[in-house]
């Protein structure tokens, strides 16, 4: 084992690794073609026309690879593919954005770090960008029926992609509900100018037309444009203001040194053990505060019905459901990838590259399922419904 650890082990293992691995390639280049080099075959589906050299590191150092080229279509060997769709998106994305003629000096560098020929074709890159967009149209798209939504979390945020040749901040919107048994699932994504009413309605009724239904409680931050929309499209469903997002909003308006007291004070109207109470201490806190901010008091007792909603659902999930914190991770991924790119050569690059995030983060949810809420505590979310479906047949 020591002998293998010494510089001579190491480039013994990087030797062996390099064959095996261009032996592999070439086996599968054999397979895809349907021939040997230079042999005659009825099978044989394309030619070969040279080779490509692709660097692979691995922890034994640098592995000097060859990736046979074709002469029709194209040829990448599978134990070298990029398996998850977040990495074949990026690919993707920094492919685009080099042909294109818009990358930046990051984008040049990524594309270098990948081992991409620099020569790659706008064809090429229309392929990668086609096998991806099959799939993440159809997740995108998917019929939302299968269950019932009783809460969806939305939220936005923001990146950069040129639009008519200039760099602008795009809204991407992001829709995440829990099912009627307590599991999570990412409901929709999309991309727009900003959070307007119209672009937060047709995101919306986006949402309904796949089948979205049985929605008793959206949460969601305070834009006017999102409030407007969801009173207008999600009828027969309350709104949750997110409790941290509505801290922000007050900080903005007291002195930092008071910004640590008044969080507190607020803090204990989500802390009360029933409805009524939550809503007596808001108005407790409105007085205390309005003495000192009266700003903040009014903000308080404007607020009241969107930050006490909460309160009207089964006790077992308010933690949960007081603000877009489920959210925020899944923001945190989003701004990690796309903070790699910077500038995103369309809508349609960085639409494609949000959605993976996304379907990554929803197959992980179902493949490996945990109750994001209490077991039991949902079926008191639909009563009536339930309550119908216990009564004995009628004769």
């Amino acid at each position: 084992m020591e002998s293998l650890r010494s510089a001579d082990g190491i480039e013994l293992i990087r030797t062996l690794a390099q064959r095996i691995l261009q032996e592999l390639i070439e086996a599968e280049a054999t397979a895809r073609i349907g021939a040997e080099p230079g042999e005659r075959t009825e099978a044989r589906t394309t030619w070969r026309n040279g080779h490509r050299d692709k660097t692979l590191t691995t922890q034994a150092g640098d592995l000097e690879l060859a990736i046979p080229k074709v002469r029709t279509g194209s040829f990448f060997p599978s134990l070298l593919e990029r398996r998850r769709r977040i990495d074949q998106a990026l690919y993707a994305v920094i492919m685009e954005a080099y042909v294109l003629g818009v990358s930046t000096r990051s984008v040049d560098d990524l594309v270098k770090a990948l081992g991409a020929d620099t020569g790659i074709s706008k064809s090429e890159v229309s392929r990668i960008c086609a096998d991806l967009d099959e799939q993440l149209t159809a997740f995108r798209t998917r019929p939302l029926g299968h269950t019932r939504f009783p809460y969806i979390y939305l939220d936005a945020t923001y990146c950069k992609a040129r639009v008519n040749h200039q760099i602008v901040s795009r809204a991407v919107v992001v829709a995440t509900g829990i099912t009627e048994d307590g599991g999570r699932e990412v409901l929709g994504v999309m991309v727009g100018d900003s959070e307007t009413e119209v672009f937060w309605a047709e995101f919306l009724r986006h949402l309904r037309e796949r089948g979205l239904t049985g929605v008793r409680l959206v949460i969601g931050d305070h834009h006017s444009g999102l409030v407007k929309a969801i009173r207008k499209v999600m009828l027969g469903a309350a709104y949750q203001r997110c409790r941290v997002h509505f801290l922000r909003n007050t900080f903005a308006i007291i002195p930092k040194d008071a910004a640590e007291m008044v969080a507190a004070t607020i803090r204990t109207i989500f802390a009360q053990p029933t409805q009524a109470a939550v809503r007596a201490q808001l108005d407790t806190v409105a007085d205390m505060l309005g003495k000192q901010f009266p700003k903040v008091k009014a903000m308080l007792l404007e607020a009241k019905d969107d930050l006490t909603a909460f309160a009207g659902f089964p006790e077992r999930h308010w933690k949960k459901i007081q603000s877009t914190n489920p959210l925020e991770r899944i923001n945190r991924e989003i701004k990690r990838r796309t903070d790699v790119v910077q500038v995103f050569p369309n809508d349609d690059a960085l639409l494609r590259l949000v959605t993976a995030v996304l379907f990554e983060m929803h197959d992980e949810w179902i493949a490996f399922p945990r109750r994001y809420l209490p077991e039991g505590s949902m079926d008191q979310i639909y009563p009536a419904e339930h309550a119908r479906d216990e009564l004995p047949p009628t004769a």
